[in-house]
C-alpha cells in the first residue's frame, strides 16, 4: 500500500504507528493464503487463536496470534441446527432459548409445540385473513421489521417462559390487487419471487378459467391510507394465557422491533406516532401489561428506530443522532434514570459491536465502559473500527481503509478484520487493540491478482454550489486517452441515507463492460445519501426527490466541464428510488442527461407505502404542495422527444415487473400513459410477474437489453430496436 508522505505527517501518533505496520508488514500466511484461497470466514476459538476457513482449502487453519504459527484442523464444521421437527403448516418455527419448545404461526395464530412430546398449544384463536398474530402486516415486514424476518413478529423471552408478539388488524387497510396472467401454482423457475405475502392469499379470478390467471389481494397502505392496527401481546407458554400491553390500538402509531431484557422482567417496545418525529421507548410488564416510558426523543423532521443496541448489566448502549447532527453513542439505564452521551464528532453509519463493562464501577453513568464500534468518522466514504471510553475515541484500524467482518477476541484484546479500498483488494489483519504497533497482516487477496489488467474505479469528489461535498466512483475506458472524448454512463440511487459510494473493494465486475466499450462509468451520490449527516438529510423533508435531482444535475454539469467527456452523451440509470430520479432527470433536465433507463420507480409518492414516504413527506393531506411538486407523472410534458421530431439526442426507457408488490406496476403504467398523452417517444420493457428487481432469465434479459440500449445511444452502434 502506497501512502502519501503528507498524509502520514498529519496523522495522530497512534495512527502513524499503525500505518507504519500496515505499510511494512508482510503477510504472515502469505504462502498459505493467496488471492485464490483468501479466507472466506474467521472466528476466535481462544484468546489468541483465530480459526480461518479458506477458499479452495479442504482444511481450516488456526493462527496463534502470539507465535504467528499456523496449524490445521476442523473449526467450521457445520453444526446440525435443524429443528427436531417442523410443525405441519407452520410459518417461522423458532425454538425457545432452552430448546424445550418451538413457537410458530399457523393460519395467522400463534402456537407452541413441546419438543419432548410434540404436543401443540394454540396461544391465540382469532387469526383470520385480516387478523395476524405473530405474522407481520406487509408494511411492517417491508419497512420496520425487515425482510430477513420473513414476516415473523414474535420474540421469545430469554427464560423461555414467554413470547412477546404483535397482533395486526388489517381490516381497514385497503386491498391492492396484483394480477398475474398465470394460475397461482404456475412454476416460475428461477424467478426468485421473494416478496410473496402469505397472509392474504392469492385467489383465482372469479368466473375465469383456472388457467386464466390469478390475483393477489395484498393489504398495502398507500400514503394517507389506514395503517394496520397493532396490539402487543405477551403469551405465557406455561398457562397459555395472553397479557395485552397497555397501548391503544386505535391510535395512529407505529411500533418498532422490540426486545426482551436479559432477566425477562420487561418487554421493551419502541413507539412512534404516524408523523415519525417523536420516539418513546417503553418497558412493558409481562405480568399486567403496564408500561413505563424510559426514553423520549423528538426531532423537527423524522426519527429512525433504535437499532443494533448492546445490552449491559444495568443499561443499554444505543446510537442516536438528534443532538449533534451526527450519530453518537448513548448509555441508557433500564429504568431511564441515567442517559449519557459517550461520543462526539462527525460519526455516521455507526454499528455497535461489543462493550466491556469491567471498569465501569466508578462510572455508573456508562462512561467507564469501553464500547467498540464501526463508523464513518475520519472518512465520509469508509468505515473504521474504533473504541471509546470516558469520551476518548481511539482508532483501532486505519481510518482511511474500509473495515468489514470485524471479530473481536473473547477479552477484546485483538480484532480480526478485513480492510480494503475501492482499488485495494481485501486484506485480513489482526489489530492489537491496545498496541497498534503489534498489528499485522494475515492474508492479502491481491496475491495472485494482476491488478494492472483490471478495470478499477477511483474515488473522486465534487462540491456543489451551496457547499456540499459529494463522492463518486469513476472508472475510465481501457486505453484511456485524455485527449479524446468519451460518453458517460452514470449509475444512481439517491434515496435518503442509502449511499452507493463506499471506498471499499468490490472488484471490477461492475465496470468491465463499460471500460471495454469505451464508456466512462461513474457511480454517484447526492447530499441526502448519508455522507453529510443530518445537514444533508434535513433538506429533503417535505420535498423528496427535489434536492436530490439538483445534485445529480450538478454532477452532469461537472462531467460536461471535463475535456475528455462527450458532453452530449451522458446517460443515467437507476432502479427503485434511482428509477424515480432517472425519469425526472431525463424529462426535466435533458440538457444534462440525454438518455436514461428508469427501473421500478415511484412516479407519484402518493402511490407508495405510508411508513416510508410519510417519514420524509408527511401525509398528502398535510403536504399537498410537496406531493404535487414531486409527482413525476406531471413532468411528462417536459420530455422533449416527440414522434416526427426525434433527432435521436434524448431517449428514456422504462422497465417494471408486473408482480412488484413493493413499488406497484401502477406507477409505470401511469407514467407511460402520461408520456403517451404528451405524444412522447420512449421505450418500455415489461417483465411479467417480475418483482422489485429482476431475477433468473428476466435478470439476464434486463442486462442484455440495457447494454444494447447504451451501445446504441452512447456509442452509435446500429441495433435493431
Amino acid at each position: 500500500m502506497n501512502i502519501p508522505l503528507n498524509m502520514i505527517k498529519n496523522m495522530p501518533l497512534n495512527t502513524k504507528i499503525l500505518m507504519t505496520v500496515l505499510c511494512l508488514a508482510g503477510s504472515v500466511c502469505a504462502s498459505a493464503q493467496t488471492g485464490q484461497d483468501f479466507p472466506k470466514a474467521w472466528k476466535w476459538v481462544g484468546e489468541e487463536e483465530l480459526a480461518i476457513s479458506c477458499k479452495g482449502s479442504e482444511k481450516d487453519k488456526v493462527l496463534n496470534v502470539g507465535t504467528k504459527d499456523l496449524a490445521e484442523g476442523d473449526f467450521f464444521t457445520e453444526i446440525e441446527t435443524q429443528l427436531p421437527f417442523v410443525p405441519e403448516g407452520s410459518s417461522n418455527p423458532t425454538p425457545s432459548p432452552d430448546g424445550s419448545r418451538i413457537a410458530f404461526t399457523r393460519d395467522n395464530d400463534l402456537w407452541v409445540a413441546e419438543v419432548a412430546t410434540g404436543r401443540e398449544v394454540r396461544l391465540t384463536d382469532d387469526g383470520s385473513a385480516t387478523i395476524l398474530n405473530g405474522y407481520a402486516s406487509w408494511v411492517y415486514y417491508e419497512e420496520i421489521l425487515g425482510r430477513p424476518t420473513r414476516y415473523r413478529a414474535f420474540w421469545w423471552s430469554p427464560d423461555s417462559r414467554k413470547i412477546g408478539f404483535y397482533r395486526f388488524d388489517n381490516a381497514e387497510v385497503p386491498v391492492f390487487p396484483i394480477y398475474s396472467s398465470y394460475p397461482e401454482d404456475y412454476d416460475r423457475s428461477g424467478m426468485g419471487l421473494s416478496y410473496t405475502q402469505k397472509a392474504g392469499a392469492a385467489v383465482p379470478l372469479e368466473g375465469v378459467s383456472p388457467t386464466g390467471g390469478s390475483v393477489r389481494m395484498t393489504r398495502y397502505p398507500k400514503c394517507g391510507d389506514n395503517n394496520p392496527k397493532v396490539r402487543i401481546g405477551i403469551a405465557d407458554v406455561e398457562t397459555s394465557s395472553v397479557t395485552w400491553a397497555d397501548f391503544d390500538e386505535n391510535e395512529d402509531q407505529y411500533f418498532g422491533t422490540p426486545f426482551w431484557g436479559a432477566d425477562s422482567r420487561f418487554f421493551f417496545v419502541q413507539r412512534e406516532p404516524r408523523t415519525q418525529n417523536m420516539l418513546d421507548l417503553y418497558a412493558v410488564s409481562p405480568e399486567d401489561g403496564s408500561r413505563k416510558c424510559i426514553y423520549h426523543e423528538e426531532y423537527d423532521t423524522w426519527l429512525d428506530w433504535i437499532d443494533g443496541m448492546l445490552f449491559g448489566k444495568d443499561g443499554l448502549y444505543m446510537v442516536r443522532s438528534f443532538e449533534t447532527s451526527w450519530q453518537q453513542i448513548y448509555y441508557l439505564s433500564y429504568d431511564g434514570a441515567i442517559f449519557t452521551r459517550l461520543t462526539d464528532g462527525p460519526n455516521w453509519r455507526m454499528s455497535l459491536l461489543d462493550v466491556d463493562e469491567s471498569r465501569m464501577k466508578k462510572n455508573p453513568d456508562g462512561t467507564g465502559a469501553t464500547v467498540f464500534f464501526v463508523a464513518e468518522r475520519d472518512s465520509r466514504v469508509s468505515s473504521a473500527l474504533y473504541s471509546v471510553r470516558k469520551g476518548e475515541v481511539k482508532a483501532v484500524s486505519h481510518p482511511q481503509y474500509h473495515v468489514s467482518r470485524v471479530k473481536l477476541s473473547p477479552s477484546r484484546k485483538y480484532a480480526a478484520a478485513s480492510i480494503s479500498r475501492c482499488n485495494v483488494p481485501d486484506q485480513l489483519w489482526i489489530f492489537d487493540v491496545g498496541k497498534p504497533s503489534r498489528s499485522f497482516k494475515v492474508a492479502d487477496s491481491a496475491d495472485g491478482m494482476d491488478l494492472g489488467s483490471m478495470n478499477l474505479p477511483q474515488l473522486i469528489t465534487m462540491t456543489t454550489r451551496d457547499g456540499f461535498t459529494l463522492p463518486a466512483l469513476v472508472c475510465y475506458p481501457e486505453s484511456f486517452d485524455p485527449g479524446k472524448k468519451y460518453p458517460v454512463h452514470m449509475d444512481i440511487y439517491g434515496g435518503p441515507d442509502t449511499p452507493m459510494v463506499t471506498d471499499s473493494w468490490a472488484g471490477s465486475r461492475r465496470y468491465d463492460w463499460y471500460a471495454a466499450n469505451g464508456i466512462i462509468e461513474i457511480v454517484a451520490d447526492c447530499r441526502a445519501s448519508g455522507h453529510n449527516g443530518w445537514k444533508g438529510l434535513d433538506m429533503i423533508y417535505g420535498r423528496l426527490s427535489e434536492v436530490e435531482v439538483s445534485d445529480f444535475v450538478e454532477w452532469a454539469e461537472y462531467l460536461q466541464s471535463l475535456p475528455y467527456v462527450q458532453g452530449d452523451k451522458i446517460g443515467v440509470e437507476g432502479f427503485s428510488f434511482g428509477g424515480t430520479m432517472t425519469a425526472l432527470l431525463v424529462m426535466d433536465h435533458s440538457e444534462a442527461f440525454h438518455y436514461g433507463i428508469a427501473g421500478g420507480g415511484v412516479y407519484d409518492w402518493a402511490l407508495y407505502d405510508t411508513h416510508y414516504t410519510e417519514r420524509f413527506m408527511d401525509t398528502p393531506a398535510n403536504n399537498p404542495e410537496g406531493y404535487a411538486r414531486t409527482r413525476t407523472v406531471d413532468h411528462a410534458a417536459n420530455y422533449p422527444v416527440r414522434y416526427g421530431s426525434d433527432d435521436g439526442s434524448v431517449m428514456l426507457k422504462l422497465t417494471h415487473g408486473t408482480g412488484d408488490d413493493n413499488v406497484h406496476f401502477q406507477n409505470t403504467l401511469m407514467l407511460a400513459d402520461a408520456l403517451q398523452k404528451a405524444g412522447a417517444k420512449f421505450e418500455l420493457m415489461i417483465y411479467p410477474d417480475g418483482m422489485h428487481g429482476y431475477r433468473g432469465y428476466q435478470g439476464d434479459h434486463f442486462q442484455n437489453a440495457n447494454r444494447e440500449f447504451w451501445l446504441h445511444y452512447l456509442k452509435g452502434v446500429q441495433t435493431t430496436r
